[in-house]
């Protein structure tokens, strides 16, 4: 598939040793399937990438997901990946970037690079003068007890591919129709709702901003 040649050099930019490409509102198969493509391809030397993405709705399930954690989908299609994790849910106005790094040219193990994803949030939403934290048994960012981030991740040739999603402002049922993440009762919040802005594009431009300056 030659997916990339859509938007391989459509609003790309660059940071230190950090490409970022900004793919628009893209359905989310396509996607899945260009980052194994890259990953699978990609050459020693070449640069990591972030690549900002929002989804229509869907439902994506991980490889350990259970099917007990799937509620009520409805009309909302599932969609079996190949990252750690159970079910999550992305639609419009979450902030999707995902994280595609050689972690081997750069020394980290998996943990070391999802705490500088959860961090990078953290700092994202510190600036707008929310409190978050993240959980060492659920990886993820939270604002008090509820859910604002999710993280998942996949591994291949020592290189990552998935990344995060930042919940901006959305509609937020959907997640009452599964266990997010695999627990059940968990809360789930946005940035627009703890105080922070509304507005996607910035909220997604500040954090790239965050996670190029952990990553870089």
């Amino acid at each position: 598939m030659n997916f990339g040649a859509v938007w391989v050099d459509l609003n790309k930019s660059e940071m230190p040793n950090v490409v970022v490409r900004h793919l628009g509102y893209r359905d989310y198969l396509p996607v899945w399937h260009a980052m194994q493509e890259f990953t699978a391809t990609r050459k020693e030397g070449a640069s990591d990438e972030l690549w900002l993405v929002e989804h229509p709705p869907v439902y994506t399930q991980g490889m350990s997901g259970k099917p007990e954690h799937l509620l009520d989908p409805g009309a909302i299609p599932v969609i079996q990946v190949d990252r750690g994790g159970q079910v999550t849910y992305h639609g419009p106005g979450q902030a999707v970037v995902y994280v595609l790094v050689d972690l081997r040219r750069r020394g980290w193990g998996v943990r070391q690079l999802v705490g500088l994803m959860e961090q990078a949030v953290i700092d994202l939403l510190a600036y707008y003068g929310i409190t978050a934290h993240a959980r060492r048994d659920a990886p993820g960012v939270y604002v008090g007890n509820s859910k604002i981030a999710a993280l998942g991740l996949r591994v291949r040739r020592g290189c990552s591919y998935h990344g995060l999603s930042l919940n901006v402002a959305m509609d937020l049922e959907p997640f009452q129709r599964i266990n997010p993440c695999g627990y059940a009762g968990m809360e789930v919040t946005q940035v627009s709702d703890v105080g922070g802005p509304g507005d996607l594009g910035a909220v997604s431009d500040a954090l790239l901003s965050h996670l190029g300056r952990h990553l870089g």
